[in-house]
């Protein structure tokens, strides 16, 4: 990937005028307007999209090509990555696949292996005894019920062992195109730190950030965001002035529980 250069990127203000006054839970009075807490509502999701709109462009700047982050040559591969990479870094999954993927690159010869044997070459990834189980599993079942392919359908993946909605998500994104926004610790720890989310799932997270996103985008947006994440805005250590979204989206109330806890 080419080395990244930061643009300084200025915040956006809000400026409250001399005469606004707060006259009660869902009011604001301002030169003689007043808005009722459904107004407040609206305001607050158009701060969302304006907000997100800024944060496209930021990320557009950084990542205008993001590579798909698991090594792979065809869905099947890429479900058995993703299946892999929880609880685990993708550069491990990296790691390890090749060697499986020699021994077994399609379901129907992932099929024929115990456990065990899938368990030899997926060791230290995390969780390996029952991901070795899930792979075997699920090959099995996609040569029973799919011919041995993945199918291009959210329900029909989530019904495989081993397979929830996030990694459903990433295959029928990055595998077949299908617009979806796979939603990891990662995504959902910034969608709060920059005020597109208030939830405390991921499904929530999903949801407000598909209604602020285009469509068209998540494919993409995904994979930008993490790789953001891992460059500018880790879990532990991150500087809120430094970086060049989180210096203008992230509250400082949010700032302050993140340093205490």
């Amino acid at each position: 990937m080419t080395a990244l250069v930061l643009d300084q990127h200025a915040a956006p203000t809000a400026r409250t005028g001399a005469g606004e006054r707060r006259t009660g839970a869902g009011e604001r009075r301002s030169g003689g307007e007043r808005r009722s807490g459904a107004g407040d509502g609206r305001a607050r999701a158009g701060d969302r999209r304006a907000r997100a709109a800024k944060i496209l462009e930021i990320l557009d700047e950084l990542f205008p090509a993001p590579a798909i982050p698991l090594d792979h040559g065809d869905p099947f591969q890429l479900l058995v990555a993703t299946i892999l990479s929880a609880q685990c870094t993708d550069a491990r999954v990296n790691i390890v696949t090749p060697a499986l993927f020699a021994r077994a690159p399609d379901a129907a010869t992932m099929a024929t292996l115990r456990p065990s044997q899938v368990l030899h070459y997926i060791r230290t990834c995390g969780l390996a005894p029952g991901k070795s189980k899930n792979l075997v599993a699920t090959s099995r079942a996609l040569v029973a019920e799919h011919g041995g392919k993945v199918p291009n359908d959210f329900e029909a993946l989530e019904r495989l062992p081993g397979v929830g909605h996030k990694t459903a998500s990433v295959v029928m994104a990055q595998a077949f195109g299908v617009p979806a926004f796979p939603i990891d610790t990662h995504i959902h720890r910034l969608a709060g730190r920059w005020q597109l989310s208030r939830a405390r799932n991921v499904e929530q997270t999903e949801r407000d950030l598909k209604a602020v996103f285009p469509r068209e985008r998540w494919n993409t947006l995904h994979l930008q965001i993490i790789y953001f994440g891992r460059s500018h805005c880790p879990a532990r250590g991150h500087v809120r002035e430094r970086c060049p979204i989180c210096s203008w989206a992230m509250s400082k109330a949010r700032e302050r529980r993140e340093r205490s806890s």
